[in-house]
């Protein structure tokens, strides 16, 4: 079996800053953007989330430009206080190493900047592959990266277990076949994604139960 992770509030605890620094960017455009415009966007690919957010601002909203001032603010905070990882990372990734179970990361992120994170945090060495958001022509929530991380593992969806904690990410696993488990970032399931779901674990330590309830 193989376990598939989306990165940003699932490995590396980014999704908060996301939120701080694309409210921060917007603002600085002379935009009024709010917690929930930024959940609707997590995770999701750049194409969808530009006519998101033009649908929600307007035609005339500089997406390019706001998602770029974004990133630049994100960055400047990162180079000066480093990254949280998510509980239970390492306990999580030591389990699967210990037993055989290879390991992908499909992330929205560019690739490039996904393998800077995760050799920042010292998960990269038990990665398998990494999968970018910029691997592929249909982002989040279209099933195309986790399709490609499974191939990337030599694996069928069906025997891949993808760790989510976005809606967005959510549907992209259940899509590609996968069996889709959340790990709750900002927000708890809903009515709408709690029927894709496999398993609901509150971090990654306890979600190593999922193939532990598979062995038996």
């Amino acid at each position: 079996m193989g376990a598939v992770f989306d990165m940003d509030g699932v490995l590396i605890d980014t999704e908060k800053l996301y939120v701080r620094f694309w409210k921060q960017s917007a603002a600085d455009f002379g935009y009024n953007m709010t917690d929930e415009h930024v959940f609707g966007i997590r995770s999701l690919a750049r194409k969808f989330a530009n006519v998101k957010l033009k649908n929600m601002f307007g035609e005339e909203f500089p997406y390019a430009e706001v998602r770029e001032h974004r990133t630049e603010l994100m960055d400047e905070y990162i180079a000066e206080y480093g990254i949280e990882t998510k509980k239970g990372l390492f306990e999580m990734l030591g389990y699967l190493r210990e037993n055989g179970i290879k390991i992908a990361v499909a992330t929205a992120t560019p690739k490039e900047r996904a393998v800077k994170r995760l050799e920042e945090i010292g998960a990269l060495r038990y990665i398998d592959a990494v999968v970018g958001g910029d691997m592929v022509q249909n982002g989040k929530p279209e099933p195309d990266i986790y399709l490609m991380a499974a191939s990337e593992l030599g694996l069928p969806p069906e025997n891949c277990a993808a760790f989510e904690d976005s809606p967005n990410g959510i549907k992209a696993a259940y899509s590609a076949g996968c069996h889709t488990v959340m790990i709750p970032d900002l927000t708890p399931p809903d009515e709408e994604i709690m029927p894709m779901l496999s398993a609901v674990y509150e971090s990654l330590d306890k979600a190593t139960a999922f193939f532990e309830d598979r062995r038996c």
